[in-house]
């Protein structure tokens, strides 16, 4: 049955309501999750308007032509021009998540790669401190080459923080879990288990917050799934991109996730210097897009109850004196010019929401799709897409 937004919403706010102007506390408890499924597709890597959401040049013709059908197209996002503000891709995904700039901090050292944690609470944070949602139903699907960002799944926000975080699911994760589970059970010669152990400590150090070291039950069942799936050769399953998707479409089969944020990268490896690096994966993600959507509408209880934000972490920069002209570390103003797609259970259909909106008002609008008062947020709502 299709949830109405308005009674939903009610009763999740009426909940936070109750909470007052703090927080609850651990003694609390957290009241059940009515709300819609919630899944934000970061369109990423850093993509244009022109090769995206323009009709004469998109590369993206699933996204333009059927999604934008079934729900408000949001052509004029931008990120401010702040200074501070950097258009790329972890700062942007943090704006999405946290509804704030410069929301992080930067965790890294002479001797490891930028590593920002977000310092004010990501959704996944407000969604679990407000409801009773457990870790592995708050899902961030990350990127092989981008282990920084699982710094994500939660912030050193005071009243937030690791015990509401969300859990991540990605091939960094699952070489964890297999080089894990591998030297627990003695699997191979002395040789080969001394040669596990030191690729399990390299991998571990990338993590300088320690992080507990298992995931939840549910999701080391998922990798015994996929390990028995693809092996361990790491020949056989997707990479790249078209791993996030196929982690995805398993999340949504064995995990049931309640709020997914999938994060998009490979129009990035337009910096290698070949342009259709970045056509071909925009064309890749809108191909996923459609597996995404066919999946939750093939499924019962996802195919009336769930909402898709779609927005890209950052622009690119338009300069005809580069040879490729699809970066985005110049700060110029196209880096700053993005969009988004919302579509899904209780969202106009068919329309074009032709006003400026800045990409912080992403968060907001997914508490208030959710009941979350996301307190800390700087964007606003956005209630005219709502029906």
């Amino acid at each position: 049955m299709p949830i109405d937004r308005r009674e939903f919403v009610g009763g999740a706010a009426a909940a936070a309501a109750m909470a007052g102007l703090d927080l609850r506390t651990a003694a609390q408890a957290a009241p059940t999750y009515r709300g819609p499924n919630v899944i934000i597709v970061r369109f990423g890597g850093g993509v244009r308007r022109r090769e995206t959401i323009e009709p004469r040049t998109t590369f993206a013709p699933v996204l333009l032509n059927v999604l934008a059908r079934r729900g408000v197209l949001i052509p004029n996002v931008t990120i401010a021009q702040l200074d501070g503000v950097d258009t790329s891709h972890a700062e942007g995904t943090l704006n999405i998540l946290t509804g704030r700039y410069r929301a992080y901090r930067d965790a890294g050292s002479p001797f490891l790669a930028q590593h920002l944690e977000p310092t004010e609470p990501t959704l996944f944070e407000y969604l679990r401190r407000t409801f009773d949602v457990p870790a592995h139903q708050a899902l961030l699907i990350n990127g092989e080459d981008r282990p920084q960002e699982e710094f994500f799944s939660y912030g050193v926000h005071k009243n937030h923080g690791i015990a509401y975080r969300s859990e991540v699911l990605s091939l960094h994760r699952f070489k964890l879990w297999k080089l894990r589970t591998r030297i627990a059970a003695a699997e191979g010669t002395d040789e080969e288990l001394a040669a596990a152990r030191k690729e399990l400590q390299k991998l571990k150090r990338q993590d300088y917050r320690n992080a507990p070291p298992r995931q939840a039950a549910q999701i080391e069942r998922m990798w015994r799934r996929w390990q028995s799936f693809y092996g361990d050769s790491g020949l056989k399953n997707p990479r790249g991109d078209a791993a996030l998707t196929e982690l995805a479409l398993w999340a949504l089969r064995y995990l049931r996730p309640r709020l997914m944020m999938i994060n998009y990268q490979d129009p990035d490896y337009v910096h290698w210097g070949n342009a259709s690096h970045y056509t071909r994966a925009i064309a890749a993600i809108d191909k996923a897009l459609e597996r995404l959507v066919a999946a939750v509408d093939s499924d019962l209880a996802y195919r009336d109850t769930t909402v898709f934000l779609v927005i890209p972490d950052c622009g690119c920069d338009a300069n005809p004196l580069m040879s490729v002209p699809y970066q985005h570390h110049f700060n110029t103003r196209s880096s700053h010019e993005i969009w988004a797609l919302i579509f899904g259970a209780g969202i106009f259909k068919d329309r074009v929401l032709d006003k400026p909106i800045d990409q912080t008002s992403i968060a907001a609008t997914a508490g208030a799709l959710m009941g979350l008062r996301t307190y800390r947020a700087e964007g606003r709502a956005l209630d005219e897409v709502f029906l």
